[in-house]
């Protein structure tokens, strides 16, 4: 399982570690993992144009050091210091020994006019000027560099971070380095996988330098090993009751496409059976004859050990509410999401699983779909503590976070091509599905979410999808998670 610390929680262990170790041990072993990440990026070190730009904090003396080593194995070498007279001076002299140069406010006047054409020029710019502790956007003479950046031609290795996005939420409140490497010291840091910052930080790379991070992660981000130990397997004595039955409320007269699509899902999902309950039923047993249907409502139809409500569901207000009452895990979606009355979410005893997207979620929230994107954490963590739910907030980046904190789970598969009409619908009926299987809510969201955007790869393949492609292609994605 990756894992991502907030600052204050990485302060704190850098400090602890710091203290038993020489004066400048610790910057050390990070500039090592930068200097060989960066000639990793270079492929051919010697006689390759580098610019480093270096801010006043450890970052800048990370690059400075990073740089001096790149140096010494005959790259040319230039620091462009944003503040010459606050620059680390262990680092700027180990430059200097090495052969590299350095420019800035203290050595003619302010950043030299060629600065951007050293940039332009560069093979590699190694971004070190601000730290973790940074916050809002890049100001004074770090815009221009970042510009010039933007409009060079170079590789951009960012120390521990992009220079200008926010360490703990992922937020980007102006103008940012966008890189195509981030080294990162200790453990990743929560912008690092949260959109849109995750943007600006290109591939990641994990640089262990000894910290001892105790206590609850921010961010949780499950892997291949982590999501096959939550999967549900049947056991000799099984039967389709046993592996629980997930009842599917969705769909109507308009949006009949919906029912059926979330009932593909379900059945891919790892419960036994799949009930449906709707206006949609002929058109579910055409696709899935498998399908128990039913049209005498919720609380007739039948044993389940989870519900699905919502998904093309309309105005269909009598029917969320039903479900809402089952004394059953209920994962609720789409129409659900508006239909649903907040004070009887909160009344549930069950489990409850949210899987909004930005624009219903920004609904919920009574706020801008803008700002839901653009504070994805922050607004996953307020819906739960709203709903007293657990809550899925798809995207560019999907999170699940569960009601009453803890480190909220961050999903790492998907593409850009599950931005299709249906593929959420196929999502519900898989969660849902791993809710009756036996799951928690968060667990059944987060493995859900995995496969979900592993399918959509394995269905994508660099082309566009439909929802029913990533529905078919879930089989490929659990073998390849068990594998």
């Amino acid at each position: 399982m990756r894992t991502a610390y907030c600052v204050e929680t990485v302060r704190a262990a850098e400090r602890e570690l710091m203290a038993g170790l020489p004066e400048g041990a610790l910057m050390a072993r990070a500039a090592a993992g930068l200097a060989a990440a960066c000639a990793g990026l270079l492929g051919r070190v010697y006689g390759s144009r580098v610019v480093l730009l270096v801010g006043s904090g450890d970052n800048g003396g990370d690059a400075l050091y990073a740089g001096a080593a790149l140096a010494r194995r005959g790259a040319g070498v230039t620091a462009l210091l944003l503040t010459p007279d606050r620059a680390h001076p262990g680092g700027l002299a180990a430059l200097r020994r090495a052969g590299g140069t350095a420019a800035g406010a203290g050595e003619g006047g302010g950043l030299p006019e060629r600065a951007g054409e050293l940039v332009g020029r560069a093979d590699l710019v190694v971004d070190g000027i601000v730290g973790i502790g940074g916050k809002g956007g890049l100001r004074g003479d770090a815009v221009p560099l970042a510009e010039a950046v933007a409009r060079s031609r170079a590789a951009v290795a960012a120390v521990d971070l992009p220079s200008g996005v926010d360490a703990d939420t992922g937020e980007v409140r102006g103008t940012a380095i966008r890189a195509d490497l981030t080294v990162t010291f200790g453990t990743h840091k929560p912008g690092l996988l949260v959109d849109p910052a995750r943007e600006y930080a290109g591939s990641v790379r994990l640089v262990g330098i000894g910290l001892s991070l105790p206590g609850t992660p921010a961010l949780e981000a499950l892997q291949h090993a982590d999501v096959a130990a939550l999967l549900p397997s049947p056991a000799a004595e099984s039967d389709k009751y046993r592996r629980g039955v997930v009842g599917i409320a969705a769909g109507s007269a308009r949006y009949p496409g919906a029912a059926v699509l979330a009932v593909s899902g379900a059945l891919r999902g790892g419960a036994g059976a799949v009930r449906y309950v709707g206006p949609a039923g002929d058109a579910v047993l055409a696709r899935f004859p498998e399908t128990l249907v039913s049209d005498q409502g919720p609380a007739r139809a039948g044993r389940v050990q989870a519900w699905v409500v919502g998904p093309g569901a309309g105005d269909d207000a009598k029917t969320v509410a039903e479900v809402l009452a089952a004394d059953v895990p209920v994962l609720v979606d789409a129409d659900g999401l508006r239909l649903a009355d907040r004070d009887a979410v909160r009344a549930r005893t069950a489990p409850t699983l949210m899987t909004p997207h930005a624009g219903e979620a920004a609904a919920l929230l009574g706020t801008a779909r803008e700002e839901v994107e653009a504070a994805r954490l922050d607004a996953v963590r307020e819906l739960a503590a709203r709903y007293g739910a657990t809550v899925l907030l798809k995207g560019s980046t999907t999170l699940v976070a569960a009601d009453g904190g803890g480190a909220v789970r961050v999903n790492p598969t998907g593409t850009p091509w599950l931005a299709t009409a249906g593929s959420g619908d196929v999502l519900s009926g898989l969660a849902g599905s791993l809710l009756a299987a036996g799951l928690s809510a968060l667990d059944a969201g987060s493995a859900g979410a995995y496969l979900h955007g592993l399918a959509g790869r394995f269905a994508a393949d660099g082309a566009p999808v439909g929802a029913h492609d990533v529905a078919a292609l879930i089989p490929a994605a659990w073998r390849d998670v068990g594998a």
